[in-house]
Formats: C-alpha cells, sequence, structure tokens
C-alpha cells in the first residue's frame, strides 16, 4: 500500500510472482507483466494524493509456503474487498502475491 512501493517496478518485481494475475475491482484481468507497467500510474501512488487505507487484515495458512490474506481497502470513499494468495518458493525468493482479487464494496452505512 505503501506509494514508494507501489511506484517502483523493481519493488513490484520483488512482490509479485512471475505467475501473478489479478482480476480488480473493475473486473479487469492483469497478468504479471501488465500490473508491472501500469502499478506506478495507479491510484494511490502518490504521497500527497489520495492513498489506499487498509482494514481488516486476516491471514491463513492454507499450506507450507501458502498464505490466504484478506481485507479492506478505502480509497476516496470507494471501498473494496480484497482477496490474496501468497507463496513462497524457496528462501531466496521471499514471500511472493500469486494471486489478487478486489471486489467492490457498499459504502460504510449502505
Amino acid at each position: 500500500m505503501d506509494p514508494s512501493v507501489r511506484t517502483s517496478r523493481a519493488e513490484a518485481r520483488q512482490l509479485l510472482d512471475p505467475e501473478f494475475v489479478e482480476v480488480g475491482a473493475s473486473g479487469r484481468r492483469w497478468s504479471y507483466e501488465e500490473m508491472l507497467a501500469q502499478l506506478p500510474d495507479m491510484a494511490g501512488n502518490s504521497e500527497e494524493g489520495p492513498r489506499y487505507v487498509p482494514s481488516e487484515i486476516a491471514g491463513v495458512v492454507l499450506a507450507p509456503g501458502v498464505v490466504h490474506l484478506t481485507y479492506e481497502t478505502t480509497i476516496e470513499g470507494r471501498r473494496a474487498r480484497r482477496s490474496s494468495l501468497w507463496r513462497k518458493l524457496g528462501e531466496e525468493a521471499g514471500w511472493r502475491m500469486y494471486y489478487h482479487q478486489a471486489t467492490p464494496a457498499p459504502s460504510q452505512g449502505d
């Protein structure tokens, strides 16, 4: 969620699995290469502008080296429920996001 990480392709390469796929809140499907190319220009990437505010973060270990995270985000009044799978392929690789999905959620109070 940190803008300095989101705008750095080098950081994104460290955090996204080479087989990464995302289904965004818009319904668009993103591949690893598409996300690397577009992430620096997406919303939430400016220290001065609107930023994603995460909440209700929970994680479950599904298997050795596989974790499922769920959380909600808000940016400029828009909420989304998010789910991501992270996997660790060896000690050198570290944890990388393998799959991510965002689903629009109603505003608080709706």
